[in-house]
């Protein structure tokens, strides 16, 4: 820059750099004004390719007379300080003072921060920076690339390079990701819940016609349910479950239950993040920029969404309950609650709440190791120029490890559906968790543990298609980079 030194040579005056900054206004000053408002910003931004730009961020943080516009002097202002910041980023990689950013130093510097890389997953890193094919990050190449990227120390930047996607493949919540100092302060973790919260309510409602077939064969799978007695049916399969269904409610009641389960989305999604949070702090300290290993986030994720569970399990209840009822049975889910409350009292709100928890483990350990191995291995084997292997292997990933998560959880979550409903069906057994376990392998061996599964994965893909499309435009929508 205007330094003179071997390590940063690109620049030799403060002529050149002056120079260069005046290019870059005038390639985002589009209507030639002598400003840069928020929209030449962003346009610009997405023409060059930046990705993780955040416009408001740095029109917040330049724009001094408060005019919503960038003039010249504050737009090199901003310049100014963020070169400075990412000098002192690029100092602290570059370990052996060379002017360069090799491999190991980038393993060396994640590895410092909590974030443990392979070689390969740190070749990856460097190679979506080295634009001259070296294998080494000069100070143009470091300062070009994250000119426009609001981070401001290396454990943003960190977290940037592992950062993955949120989405709602379902009625299981997975391990929540890790947010920055940054994402906090900005607001951008709660427009990034708020976006994850409106895909899955539109996810869930896309598919809930699939979602009550499942809890109808869960509770119903091998005698009269209340649905099928139109057809003195004993048993169900997909198509009589939903054709039964239609015929008793009309075609709005497929969507019966929906609307709790869209409810809880927003406190689900709250306090798993906050319980989620806080366990970090207990687990790692207040050590500034402290992020968690695979086996530390599961631990937290597991005690998180237990955590999340306990306080909405009630709605969880409600749910089944609505789900399975009849034309005319409650008027809604107040009245729903209140019947409950009054005929089976306080306790019935946590049927099922110990299989439910207990599944919580399985689940998101088994989702967890999957999503990293498969992603680890995509990187590893097929993506050569970045760390990112993109939005569509990530949905595969997890897909897949939501998949398996499921495989292995689902009795406990088939015992919770009907230790939840077994109090509203005449004549049902009012079992214990023991007790449901050895019914249903005694009456309807061992595949009645996994009675219902068919709708649940053939909702999976609908599922997860229609979350990445609303969450890609609510991010859009709320400015989440």
């Amino acid at each position: 820059m205007g330094e003179p030194g071997a390590r940063f040579p690109s620049e030799r005056s403060r002529d050149e750099r002056e120079k260069r900054w005046a290019e870059l206004f005038d390639k985002l000053d589009l209507n030639k004004d002598g400003r840069i408002d928020i929209n030449e910003l962003r346009a610009g931004l997405d023409a060059w390719g930046v990705v993780r730009s955040d416009a408001e961020e740095i029109v917040r943080v330049s724009d001094t007379n408060r005019d919503g516009q960038l003039d010249f002097e504050e737009f090199t202002q901003y310049l100014r300080a963020h070169e400075k910041e990412l000098r002192l980023m690029f100092c602290s990689l570059d370990r052996n003072n060379d002017g360069h950013i090799d491999v190991g130093e980038i393993q060396q510097s994640l590895y410092t921060l909590g974030v443990k890389v392979t070689v390969e997953e740190a070749c990856k890193i460097l190679q979506s920076i080295d634009r001259d094919g070296t294998m080494t990050i000069n100070w143009n190449e470091w300062r070009d690339h994250f000119l426009f990227n609001p981070f401001h120390k290396m454990e943003d930047i960190a977290h940037y390079w592992k950062h993955s996607l949120m989405l709602d493949f379902g009625e299981q919540l997975t391990v929540p990701d890790e947010f920055s100092d940054w994402e906090r302060r900005t607001g951008l973790v709660w427009r990034q819940l708020f976006a994850g919260a409106v895909a899955g309510a539109v996810s869930r409602t896309g598919t809930a016609p699939l979602d009550r077939l499942k809890v109808f064969l869960q509770v119903h799978g091998s005698g009269p349910g209340l649905y099928l007695q139109v057809h003195g049916s004993g048993g169900c399969s997909l198509w009589t479950g939903l054709h039964g269904m239609v015929k008793e409610g009309g075609i709005r009641s497929l969507w019966r239950g929906n609307g709790i389960n869209v409810l809880k989305i927003a406190p689900e999604s709250a306090m798993k993040f906050m319980a989620y949070e806080q366990i970090k702090w207990v687990i790692r300290g207040c050590k500034e920029g402290g992020t968690l290993r695979v086996q530390e986030r599961f631990v937290a994720g597991s005690l998180a969404g237990a955590t999340a569970q306990t306080i909405i399990y009630p709605m969880e209840v409600l749910k089944t309950r609505l789900t399975l009822r009849k034309t005319g049975q409650y008027s809604g889910t107040i009245d729903c609650a209140r019947q409950i409350l009054h005929k089976e009292g306080v306790r019935a709100f946590y049927r099922g709440y110990v299989p439910n928890t207990l599944g919580i483990i399985p689940y998101a350990g088994i989702d967890l190791a999957v999503y990293e191995t498969l992603k680890n291995a995509w990187l590893q084997q097929y993506c050569t120029g970045s760390a990112d292997p993109g939005v569509f292997v990530l949905l595969g990933c997890g897909t897949m490890s939501s998949t398996c998560g499921q495989l292995a959880s689902y009795p406990l979550a088939l015992i919770r559906t009907r230790m939840q409903a077994q109090a509203s069906i005449e004549g049902a057994p009012q079992l214990s968790m023991v007790g449901q376990f050895k019914y249903i392998v005694s009456h309807e061996g061992v595949l009645g543990l996994y009675r219902g599964i068919a709708p649940n994965f053939l909702k999976v893909i609908p599922a997860v298609s229609i979350s990445y499309v609303v969450y890609e435009h609510m991010k859009k929508a709320l400015g989440v980079g």
